[in-house]
């Protein structure tokens, strides 16, 4: 027997699993997403995706500032969901939201639990050189990404791969499971939530862009991994040359003795502008100056030929 569900999530990553719901009958009663927001250069005010999506079926679509507000509960109380799904919401459902749908409130997280709980699971799994991570549906409860785990789906991390690449990757991975776990609910066949291992717990802190700055004194096989989990946002930078450059699609270089920071000239290749690091050498790919567009490593050189 099908649910009656609610849907709430904001960024791209949500899409495909409301995408899902929509196109396999299951369309949710309403969506919840975050208020519309200005952004870029004209602060124009803009709709989330997961928003678009909902207009575009005609969805009805609440916007709360936050799920604490009586009016918000008294709204969702009035759609009598039987359950509640999120996928970066990126608001904290409050004791009284938990408990009203009839069976709780699911959680798509793109990690392995309990490993990267919090809001950057997917730039933490890279930085920290893990060889895979995977999407958990998680049955919610107050604490952070604390919840027993219905379901995981695991998946390698490609070795050259970017933190929106593997986005890309795992959002339609979410979106698979969740229907596969909904058709064990619907024929009364939901496996039994598993309770995480506090003990294997780490926490995936919000990214600041300040966190994207490189410090040429940190081993190459740091900032490489760096410059991959900061790709699309904020995207990794760093000063070369007496130029603050942000950074693209940067590998481990050659052996270097030269101090931390160093650009090395006359190592022979085209492909790569290679700066010493305190461990090594990084061999940055495609670099970007402020204002101008992004450069391969042999156009860079066209430009500046001194740095070959």
């Amino acid at each position: 027997m099908k649910q009656r569900l609610l849907f709430a999530g904001t960024p791209q990553f949500a899409v495909p699993a409301l995408s899902a719901l929509i196109e396999s009958g299951r369309s949710p009663l309403a969506v919840l997403t975050q208020p519309d927001r200005a952004s870029g250069r004209g602060q124009r005010v803009s709709q989330s995706p997961v928003k678009q999506l909902a207009v575009t079926h005609q969805l009805p679509v609440l916007q709360p500032r936050s799920l604490r507000e009586p009016a918000a509960l008294a709204t969702i109380a009035d759609y009598c969901p039987d359950l509640l799904i999120t996928a970066a919401y990126g608001l904290i459902l409050p004791r009284a939201v938990l408990d009203l749908p009839r069976f709780g409130c699911w959680n798509l997280h793109a990690s392995l639990l309990p490993r990267w709980r919090g809001a950057s699971p997917i730039n933490q799994a890279i930085l920290h050189g893990d060889e895979e991570t995977g999407i958990s549906l998680m049955q919610m409860e107050a604490g952070l990404d604390t919840g027993p785990v219905l379901a995981r789906v695991a998946t390698t991390i490609n070795e050259s791969e970017t933190a929106g690449e593997l986005h890309d990757r795992l959002a339609p991975m979410a979106a698979g499971l969740l229907l596969e776990i909904l058709v064990e609910l619907e024929s009364g066949q939901l496996p039994q939530a598993q309770p995480q291992d506090e003990s294997q717990a780490t926490h995936a802190p919000l990214i600041a862009k300040s966190d994207a700055a490189l410090d040429w004194r940190r081993p190459a096989p740091e900032l490489a991994r760096a410059v991959r989990a900061y790709d699309p946002w904020p995207v990794a930078h760093a000063d070369i040359e007496g130029q603050t450059l942000r950074l693209f699609r940067a590998s481990v270089g050659p052996s270097c003795e030269q101090p931390p920071g160093t650009l090395v000239r006359g190592h022979g290749r085209r492909d790569a502008v290679v700066v010493a690091c305190g461990q090594g050498s990084l061999a940055i790919a495609e670099l970007q100056a402020p204002g101008r567009k992004r450069l391969r490593a042999a156009e860079w050189f066209n430009a500046h030929p001194d740095w070959r």
